[in-house]
């Protein structure tokens, strides 16, 4: 019996089956992904979507969706859904009888006595999606009808009818080939036995995406459907339907669909689909290992890059990974900071390049010598303490008094905003910025001593101890027992965000053991949810519970009361830092309660927030890299210490 589980009566409920989606990569940039009965509820639904050269590697829907028509006894059952304003059509999840995730998507139609079993997957590095039918049971004739729905377009936007589109369809081996726009791959549709394809081109107008249209968005678009393929049916005899950018041999594609298979993760554990959701994490191209940030509308990120490799990789023993994706991103750094380069003046991520350091601890934890980490990284850690010491970054600045003065807003991870104006205004001296900062330093010192090279540990050797003062004066407060969350002339915010959570969790820390206690009770008290960390203490005036409503309230919601599972990893490695194996139960008890969530949003992933009140409704990206990552973290974080207290 497979691990993720569906109510079979609940999967012609529209309420329930809508809002499950599922992600399936080739784990080379390309996708699909629908909710469970393939309806699409989002532009950014489809069944292949792929990055394309030509636009920069943006990834772009190809194929939106395949109608199935069965035809026995000249009667026709259309399995397709479409939301149109005001209604469905066709209705096919009406036949929905089953729906499996083990270990690729498939759903079992019921028409009558007929059962007909439709499986999706993609092929491992190549932009071609197989869809596979086989006739479960039958005795009688069936003729099966597949009708594609083409978009070609970003999936940040939307298409219309239009004249511009190319609508001739080349015949080629069982199948046909088409592009509806210059600068677009060829799309080739074929099947795996001969098929008869009827050319009737048309426009099927004003599809609905529902969860745009509660954002607030465009939510509306007009598909194009070439024609149909139809072929018959047989009962154990399966077929194969593909579209991909390249043509392949029509017999081979059983093969290849059998062949792919083997090569899927066995979704059977709680740990075994965060296994698989991270391997869709990683993106391969190429000598290129990047990270997706999260399925199906979120791309690459830097600071979510650093934040999530450890968790992504050396938390299930992949340093080879870790490595192919760090380097990348240390030859970014380099490029970025060298003085020839006019980019060394970006204002956008004030703090991501200190995330760096903290990746390099979670190597040495590893089990990297802190002396071949030092020999292979001091270029960039030379060029990044630089690269603040000397402002070189026009949003920040270093004060006599060791802190860095952050001079812009939106320029932390809190960067929200509505119609450019920014939702957080975190500048000044901001308290998760001086933890990195001081955390920074300390290490490269640590390192710069493995080779004694005093030119660097005289220039900073005396940094710590005035940043640590600094930074106690700027920020701690005995009677609150907390920190601040930034402080600007004449203003400090005492609001009880999550922020305050590094100047304990990373390994160099300000604060002494009595005052990690007591912000760890604050947390604990505000914050700390089964979902993950709040960003903001319900106790304040400006907590928004619920992620609800268009671009702007959704927006307000997102750093005021939104939960975050990532910082769920920062929380565990700071409780059980100071709590050892007295505070593994706690930690344990929430680990747990995420288990729950790979059958309600992402399914067999964890979602990118939940609501801050219960019971903490998922929301945003379905498949988010970094939750994903710190869950793997915290479970590696838990078997350490009680393996170390039993040995």
């Amino acid at each position: 019996m497979s691990y993720l589980k569906f109510d079979k009566t609940q999967l012609v409920n529209t309420e329930y089956s809508l809002k499950r989606e599922f992600i399936h990569t080739n784990r080379a940039g390309s996708f699909a992904s629908s909710t469970i009965i393939n309806c699409n509820t989002r532009k950014y639904h489809g069944l292949l979507i792929c990055p394309i050269d030509t636009f920069n590697g943006d990834n772009h829907v190809l194929l939106s969706s395949l109608d199935e028509t069965i035809i026995q006894h000249g009667y026709e059952f259309n399995l397709g859904i479409h939301k149109y304003p005001g209604t469905y059509s066709p209705n096919g999840h009406k036949y929905v009888y089953e729906y499996e995730l083990d270990p690729n998507p498939a759903i079992t139609y019921r028409v009558g006595s007929l059962l007909l079993k439709k499986e999706l997957l993609l092929v491992e590095k190549e932009q071609r999606i197989l869809v596979r039918y086989t006739l479960l049971t039958n005795n009688s004739p069936v003729t099966i009808r597949l009708q594609p729905f083409l978009a070609f377009r970003n999936i940040h936007a939307l298409t219309r009818a239009n004249m511009d589109a190319n609508t001739k369809a080349k015949s080629i081996e069982n199948g046909i080939a088409l592009r509806l726009y210059q600068d677009f791959p060829r799309l080739y549709l074929q099947t795996s036995r001969e098929s008869e394809f009827v050319h009737v081109p048309d426009w099927y107008y004003d599809i609905e995406y529902s969860e745009e249209k509660e954002r607030g968005y465009a939510c509306n678009e007009d598909l194009y459907v070439p024609g149909y393929f139809e072929l018959s049916l047989k009962k154990g005899a399966p077929v194969v339907f593909a579209a991909g950018t390249k043509q392949v041999s029509p017999q081979t594609l059983i093969r290849q669909f059998n062949s792919e298979l083997k090569k899927r993760i066995k979704r059977d554990s709680f740990e075994s689909c965060l296994d698989n959701s991270a391997e869709q994490s990683i993106a391969r191209k190429g000598k290129q290992v990047t990270i997706i940030n999260g399925f199906p509308f979120l791309s690459h990120s830097e600071r979510n890059t650093y934040l999530s490799i450890p968790g992504l990789c050396l938390a299930r023993n992949d340093e080879k990974t870790f490595l192919e994706v760090l380097n990348t991103s240390a030859q970014t750094l380099i490029n970025r900071f060298s003085p020839d380069k006019t980019i060394n003046n970006d204002k956008t991520s004030v703090d991501v390049p200190l995330w760096f350091f903290w990746t390099l601890q979670k190597y040495m934890e590893h089990g990297a010598s802190p002396k071949e980490v030092w020999l292979k990284y001091k270029k960039v850690i030379k060029a990044i303490l630089q690269h603040y010491k000397h402002g070189s970054n026009l949003a920040i600045e270093l004060h006599d008094n060791g802190l860095l003065w952050t001079s812009q807003k939106g320029v932390t991870w809190m960067k929200a905003r509505n119609n450019g104006t920014f939702l957080q205004q975190r500048m000044g001296y901001v308290v998760e910025v001086n933890a990195l900062w001081y955390n920074a330093i300390n290490l490269a010192i640590e390192l710069a001593a493995t080779t004694n090279d005093k030119a660097f540990m005289k220039e900073w050797r005396e940094w710590p101890d005035k940043i640590k003062d600094s930074f106690n004066k700027v920020f701690w407060d005995d009677e609150l027992g907390y920190l601040a969350d930034y402080a600007i002339e004449g203003y400090t915010s005492w609001s009880i965000r999550p922020n305050m959570l590094f100047a304990v969790s990373l390994p160099y820390s300000c604060m002494h053991e009595e005052q990690k206690k007591l912000i760890l009770d604050k947390i604990k008290r505000d914050l700390v949810t089964p979902r993950g960390l709040r960003t903001l203490s319900p106790n304040n005036q400006d907590y928004l519970g619920i992620i609800f409503g268009n671009e702007y309230e959704r927006n307000r919601a997102f750093h005021n009361g939104s939960v975050f599972p990532w910082l769920f990893g920062h929380y565990a490695e700071a409780y059980l830092s100071l709590y050892k194996l007295s505070g593994v139960a706690h930690i344990q008890k929430l680990q747990a309660g995420f288990e729950e969530c790979v059958n309600e949003h992402g399914i067999g992933a964890i979602s990118q927030i939940y609501d801050g009140n219960p019971p903490h409704k998922p929301n945003e990206a379905t498949s988010y890299a970094l939750s994903v990552a710190e869950i793997i973290r915290v479970g590696k974080m838990i078997k350490n210490l009680t393996k170390a207290v039993d040995a």
